[in-house]
């Protein structure tokens, strides 16, 4: 948890809140990957990106 706190303050006091949306989607792309990484929706996953 320390991590995230460090990031929040480092995006807090250097004004860089434009990057919580650019994390959170990097995050919600990794998830999806690795979440259909054995299903049948990994080719089409794959072909989208």
């Amino acid at each position: 948890m320390d991590f995230l706190r460090e990031f929040w303050q480092f995006i807090k006091t250097r004004k860089k809140l434009w990057l919580l949306p650019v994390v959170s989607i990097l995050l919600l792309l990794a998830g999806l990957i690795v979440f259909v990484q054995g299903s049948a929706l990994a080719p089409l996953i794959y072909t989208v990106f």
